[in-house]
């Protein structure tokens, strides 16, 4: 009992300075993560008010999604030159400007740019959020802090085509970013005059590797372009994920040499020969999959085969939110006093039993029938996403966590990605053979399809037009839906193979040894 005590003697209080300027950041980090799925909900709206394209509109995400992608890794380097207080001064400042410009846009090119500006500047609020919290509060302290940033890094993709679909339900889609401007002057002001964690080191800067930094930008952008449009133009036949996709594997191979070899690498990449923080990346990514893909999917097939609206859409999945409210202090309460595996596993089987109940899906679905999916969704990400964190960055020096922090989220970010294109791939492949196999059935000859037809015919008699037409119309949308619904099922299955397989490994990861005491000041 002697050393347990003399530790926790030796730790400081909670600093309730640092405890405010902490909560400031991490408020800054929830509106960097929001603003990734905001608009999901609203781009019909936002494509009228600007005039787009149907080819264009989906850059309003796409250049966000890019651009913070390439800028999660950089943070690292960056926070270490900048300092932690003008790393996040410069980040929320930049995000709360450029949601203003984005405001303002009046054609989708200026929306665009500004989208792309307010990914890049913003995204590094959230590794230097995570990076924070492993090095300025004790490990005594962690079961406050961990649930906090693990319930906004989850917390807030999920909400976010609900918080765009009130938004532009009660106002217009202007208010998608207006939203941020007042809340961002307020971070941005709390955190020059609270954040004191570290100090500047501005000869960092004299070694920045800008080759490192162009391969890291070719690679990551690359891969993310071909990773959000594959999907949609049947990949390496479109020419541009074509010559994306054979950039990202020249650019690649040559950044990981580059990473290697140069004196100060633009990404430290030793922190992978911690075998905790390699597995916890490969959890973290596997966890993307289930936080961003199901919060793709669930919409989608309420828009798609339901016909709900954004509103609807969003009142349908908050439970999901809440469920993640309910379960982040529980989770908190696991952090050392129970092997952190324990809960990972519960949380991936929770996963895996989710999606497997909506494998029954049928085309009239509804709240009440995804709301046990839902409910396992929410607390699922909560048991995974708090221990996964500690495992990665929970023993990590301090000399690496802002670097380590960085690759972390990225791995996330990744994992969504990976995931998104897999689901839509398999979704569309999916639907291409179940399609054929519905009509072969729908055949003259098939007295059930005959009778469902008259029944048809006979609803539209008196409405105008060619009953008959209008019927077979109908009937014809009805195999297509069936069809898509089929398609979602077999996605669901997949993904609880995933989960299952991730459960299975959780025993093979090593039980993190306890931290140092961190907190420390500059």
């Amino acid at each position: 009992m002697g050393a347990p005590m003399s530790v926790l003697a030796a730790e400081p209080p909670l600093d309730r300075r640092r405890m405010v300027a902490f909560v400031c950041m991490v408020f800054g980090m929830f509106m960097a993560i929001l603003d990734i799925q905001i608009v999901s909900a609203s781009l019909a709206e936002i494509q009228a008010g600007l005039s787009a394209s149907g080819d264009e509109i989906p850059w309003v995400q796409t250049s966000y999604l890019i651009a913070e992608v390439i800028a999660i890794p950089l943070s690292g380097f960056l926070s270490r030159v900048l300092s932690t207080r003008w790393m996040f001064v410069i980040s929320a400042g930049g995000f709360t400007l450029m949601s203003l410009m984005c405001a303002t846009s009046t054609s989708i090119n200026e929306m665009i740019v500004w989208r792309a500006l307010q990914g890049f500047i913003g995204g590094g609020m959230i590794p230097t959020v995570f990076a924070s919290a492993f090095t300025i509060f004790p490990p005594s302290k962690r079961s406050i802090v961990s649930p906090m940033i693990g319930l906004v890094a989850t917390l807030a993709p999920t909400i976010g085509p609900t918080v765009g679909g009130y938004l532009t339900d009660l106002f217009d889609w202007h208010w998608l970013f207006l939203v941020n401007v007042v809340p961002g002057i307020v971070v941005t002001v709390s955190t020059y005059l609270l954040v004191d964690f570290d100090e500047p080191n501005l000869a960092l800067f004299r070694r920045f590797d800008w080759y490192g930094l162009v391969l890291m930008a070719l690679m990551l952008g690359c891969l993310e372009y071909v990773l959000e449009e594959g999907p949609n133009h049947d990949w390496l036949a479109d020419e541009a994920v074509l010559a994306c996709a054979m950039i990202c594997a020249v650019a690649g191979p040559a950044f990981f040499w580059r990473a290697f070899t140069a004196p100060e690498p633009i990404v430290d990449l030793r922190a992978f020969s911690d075998r905790n923080f390699t597995a916890g990346c490969l959890f973290s990514f596997v966890l993307g999959i289930g936080l961003y893909g199901l919060t793709y999917l669930y919409p989608v097939y309420l828009g798609r085969v339901r016909g709900y609206s954004a509103l609807q859409i969003g009142e349908t999945m908050f439970i999901s939110g809440l469920c993640m409210f309910a379960t982040a202090p529980i989770a908190g309460r696991f952090l050392g006093k129970v092997d952190p595996r324990i809960p990972m596993g519960l949380g991936f089987i929770g996963f895996a039993a989710g999606t497997w109940i909506v494998t029954g899906l049928t085309k009239d679905w509804d709240f009440g029938e995804l709301l046990l999916p839902q409910i396992l969704r929410g607390c699922s990400l909560m048991l995974c996403m708090i221990p996964i964190n500690n495992i990665a960055l929970g023993t990590l020096p301090p000399a690496r966590m802002k670097n380590a922090s960085g690759l972390y989220n990225l791995t996330r970010n990744l994992g969504g990605a990976v995931g998104l294109a897999l689901i839509n791939t398999v979704l569309n492949d999916r639907w291409d053979l179940h399609l054929p196999r519905l009509h072969e059935r729908f055949t003259w000859t098939n007295t059930a399809v005959l009778e469902r037809l008259e029944m048809t015919r006979r609803s539209f008699e008196g409405l105008g037009g060619n009953p008959d037409a209008m019927a077979l119309k109908a009937m014809m949308n009805v195999v297509r839906i069936q069809g898509l619904v089929m398609s979602f099922s077999d996605v669901f299955l997949v993904l609880t193979g995933l989960f299952l397989l991730m459960a299975c490994a959780v025993p093979f990861i090593r039980r993190p040894r306890a931290a140092l005491a961190g907190g420390g000041g500059h």
